[in-house]
């Protein structure tokens, strides 16, 4: 992030709505994230359900910026998801934005009436002035023991063992109350600590969602659909050596390569219900990338559109299969009955709208979620249990999933919850 874009993403403060993405200039398939920041005083006012239908009626040739939240799965299939809840978010939050800014290779486009006014305000805004970081008293809390957990995940394997399921992603829940963070300065250090192709920092009036999301859900680029599952994850190594041997176990480990086909399948089957028959591909399977904190296994589905509107072909998908499992309403209904946290906004999509009709979404993980009015904290993290999982296994791989979160909130690894 260069100074510009700072001075920017600190200008965008006084905004009631602010939504910035960033690629972190990270190499990804079908390309990432585009930078850019969008701001607004007033969010599109969505009337009690069929949130989806209204967001329909809302694409017009401008842009639009949001998140999706996991309840949207209660508007496409008979799923209640009354968990208990640490932070309230709406389903849907999304706005037009007064003022783009879209930071492109060799130059920047700022879309706005008051153009040279808004580039005033930012090259004149003095960084020694930011407010840094506020650190307070944390006592974060885990939605579930370790032990419940692996007892959890034991059950868990019996229902795929008796062919009732598959593959499903069991997460659990980290939460705070009573705390105050700067969000923007946790972000930039979240940012730093893990960078990723599709990082986001969105303030929604008081709710605050700050991602360090590898994952794509769907991009939309003319009549292409892109999805890209992610399942298998290895920790990077402390050596060259170790962390080049990391590779090639996730590359070769039956276990991940299982975990993420069944999922491609899952997503071949959602895009082929709003696209041409015949069209959609699996362009890479099983790929393996590096980033900061992990090596991750990501497979590319791609797929033509038919002439739909283009919400469907994102409720036709939702959501992503790599945050469910398989077969997918199965799944979330267990999900709905093993997990004793809300997912809100967690495991959704945060992503945008342009006027061209095309859009990019990605999946809200390694994320967390505050709510700066009621001063509560809240983060997720998962994996994907199979057959072959072991729990103990899984129960270290959340962990590594949120260690960036933890550091960036000052927890050790002895103080775990």
């Amino acid at each position: 992030m260069n100074e510009f874009q700072l001075k920017a993403l600190k200008w965008a403060q006084q905004f009631k709505y602010v939504a910035w993405l960033h690629h972190n200039h990270i190499s990804y398939p079908c390309e990432s994230f585009i930078n850019c920041l969008a701001v607004s005083d007033s969010a599109i006012n969505f009337n009690g359900n069929e949130i989806l239908n209204q967001l329909k009626n809302q694409i017009e040739p401008r842009w639009l910026f949001g998140y999706l939240g996991y309840d949207l799965v209660e508007e496409l299939e008979d799923i209640n998801c009354n968990n208990p809840k640490t932070i309230d978010a709406p389903k849907s939050i999304f706005f037009e934005p007064t003022h783009l800014i879209l930071f492109e290779k060799e130059k920047i486009k700022i879309i706005s009436n008051n153009k040279n006014t808004v580039l005033a305000e930012i090259n004149s805004l003095d960084l020694s002035l930011a407010s840094s970081q506020l650190f307070h008293t944390l006592n974060l809390q885990c939605s579930i023991t370790k032990s419940e957990y692996l007892a959890n995940v034991g059950h868990i394997i019996e229902q795929i063992q008796k062919g009732d399921i598959y593959e499903i992603n069991y997460s659990i829940e980290f939460s705070a109350v009573n705390y105050i963070l700067d969000p923007l300065s946790t972000y930039l250090d979240l940012n730093t600590l893990s960078p990723t192709p599709f990082s986001s920092y969105l303030k929604l009036d008081k709710l605050y969602i700050l991602g360090a999301s590898p994952e794509r859900f769907i991009k939309k680029e003319g009549d292409k659909i892109i999805s890209q599952p992610i399942k298998g994850t290895k920790r990077r190594g402390k050596t060259p050596v170790e962390d080049a041997q990391n590779i090639t176990d996730l590359t070769n480990s039956p276990k991940e390569r299982s975990e993420n086909i069944m999922i491609v399948d899952l997503v071949r089957n959602d895009l082929s219900k709003t696209c041409k028959p015949g069209t959609v591909k699996v362009q890479e399977l099983c790929g393996i990338y590096t980033f900061k904190q992990v090596h991750q296994m990501i497979s590319t589905v791609v797929a033509q559109c038919e002439d739909v509107p283009i919400v469907d072909i994102i409720k036709n998908a939702f959501p992503m299969g790599s945050m469910t499992g398989a077969p997918k309403v199965s799944a979330m209904n267990l999900i709905q009955q093993f997990e004793n946290h809300h997912r809100g906004i967690y495991s959704g999509a945060i992503g945008y709208f342009t006027p061209e009709q095309d859009f990019d979404f990605n999946v809200v993980i390694r994320s967390l979620v505050y709510d700066q009015l009621n001063q509560k904290l809240s983060f997720c993290v998962g994996s994907a249990i199979t057959a072959l999982s072991n729990p103990e296994e899984e129960y270290t791989e959340c962990l590594l999933k949120a260690k960036a979160i933890f550091e960036v909130l000052g927890i050790e690894n002895n103080k775990i919850p």
